[in-house]
């Protein structure tokens, strides 16, 4: 039991959860590349990827697992990207520091969705069966998210400069 559910209603909740911030941050993100500032979908995409880190750390193990040092290092950049958008409001060099520590957490949690899909579905479980899995398809698949996320924060570097809004709390260019 875990806050007073099952193992498998836990889990399910953690997974809802992180689908629900991927899907936000997607949606964050595509309003970064067109300077869009997405105040609301931004505030999902920040609080689900914080929940999804925090309950990773609630699942029954015995040592410290990979899953964990990714949870750490997400925590770190979503209290960075938090500090850099609604404690600084962006301004100056924090808005570069929110879309790379932003873009990194959702990545992070993408790679996570990777290695689930891998390990949890039949499909793609037989072609990487390996646990963690480590064949050229997973590999493929992974190499493919980090093209992605490094081309996508290139631009949003480049385009996200949003215009004062005193409903967003957002900083001018």
């Amino acid at each position: 039991m875990i806050f007073g559910m099952s193992l498998a209603t836990f889990t399910l909740l953690h997974v809802v959860i992180s689908l629900v911030g991927i899907v936000a941050g997607l949606i964050a993100m595509a309003g970064m590349l067109v300077s869009k500032p997405l105040p609301g979908w931004t505030a999902l995409f920040l609080a689900t990827t914080i929940l999804t880190s925090v309950t990773g750390f609630f699942f029954p193990v015995e040592k410290l697992l990979p899953s964990h040092v990714i949870g750490i290092l997400s925590l770190v950049l979503l209290a960075i990207a938090c500090v850099a958008l609604y404690g600084r409001k962006l301004a100056g060099s924090w808005r570069w520091i929110y879309v790379v520590t932003a873009m990194a957490s959702l990545y992070f949690n993408v790679f996570v969705l990777v290695i689930q899909s891998f390990l949890k579905v039949p499909a793609l479980h037989a072609l990487a069966p390996s646990v963690p899995p480590s064949e050229p398809p997973f590999a493929i698949v992974q190499g493919i998210v980090l093209v992605f996320f490094i081309v996508v924060g290139v631009l949003a570097l480049r385009k996200f400069h949003p215009a004062p809004m005193a409903s967003t709390g957002y900083a001018t260019r």
